[in-house]
């Protein structure tokens, strides 16, 4: 039916991202990234162990993409000084790991990425905007 590449529940899943992704706030956006970030490194990993080259690269090449155009690309450096050049720092070393990971077939170096990127994904959801506890502040 119209040479229909994907599974209607892949395309369902697809929509449901797009239409997240369009309805988020900024905060949710960067939470967003490193949720893909890590689904793609953890699908590189699994890639890796079965020996399956070109589904690694296509994943770890995923990850790489979204913090380097996502994370990377949202920061600024102007506005955020020492943090957010230590950031970009950061996710220029994940990337670096990535890239060593893809070469080498190195799982240490998928796994350190991975952690490094739930770290900081920790630490920004717990920075979140709480809109609870916004209003019962601006109530009292």
């Amino acid at each position: 039916m119209f040479g229909m590449s994907r599974s209607p529940a892949a395309s369902y899943a697809q929509v449901s991202m797009d239409i997240a992704a369009e309805t988020a706030d900024p905060h949710r956006l960067i939470l967003m990234l490193f949720e893909g970030a890590r689904a793609a490194i953890l699908k590189a990993r699994g890639h890796m162990e079965r020996e399956e080259t070109p589904e690694k690269g296509a994943a770890i090449s995923k990850a790489i993409d979204i913090i380097d155009n996502g994370l990377l690309a949202s920061l600024d450096v102007a506005q955020g000084g020492e943090l957010a050049e230590r950031l970009a720092a950061l996710y220029e070393y994940i990337s670096q790991r990535l890239l060593w990971a893809n070469l080498k077939n190195n799982l240490a170096a998928l796994d350190e990425a991975n952690r490094l990127l739930g770290e900081l994904q920790s630490a920004w959801g717990l920075i979140a905007p709480n809109s609870d506890n916004q209003d019962k502040e601006a109530a009292a």
